[in-house]
């Protein structure tokens, strides 16, 4: 399982990769495998709105489920990756970098302290069998 250490983790399966005062938000590897063929992306959110940590962001469609995504921080959506609405795909085969989601521009810097690195989401992808 891939679980890159620049970036921070939720206990809800999205990573968190944060650049000066932006995060930039998707789902995990352990997410997409458990999730399997994803076949539709929806956003529940529109750029330049104010989010809550904890708010549902956006929803997911796999041949198996569907999944709700939620954001791990507060702040006003700055970007929303579009191009996975017509290419879900690419969530299962790059979730890390062309999978990315959102752009959330962080109002409330102490979310992030709720977050696991990449050890102790690993960790917790253990307990549940992967």
């Amino acid at each position: 399982m891939n679980t890159p250490s620049d970036r921070k983790y939720a206990k809800t399966d999205e990573w968190v990769k944060v650049e000066e005062n932006v995060a930039t938000i998707g789902i995990s590897d352990f997410a997409q495998s458990q999730l399997s063929d994803l076949v539709y992306f929806g956003t529940k959110i529109d750029q330049d709105q104010m989010v809550k940590k904890g708010d549902v962001i956006a929803e997911l469609e796999s041949v198996k489920s569907a999944n709700e995504i939620y954001t791990p921080v507060s702040g006003k959506v700055i970007a929303i990756n579009q191009s996975i609405s017509s290419t879900p795909e690419v969530l299962n085969s790059d979730p890390y970098e062309e999978g990315w989601m959102f752009k959330i521009e962080i109002s409330e810097p102490a979310d992030l302290d709720d977050l696991m690195d990449s050890e102790a989401y690993q960790s917790y992808c253990d307990t549940r069998g992967h």
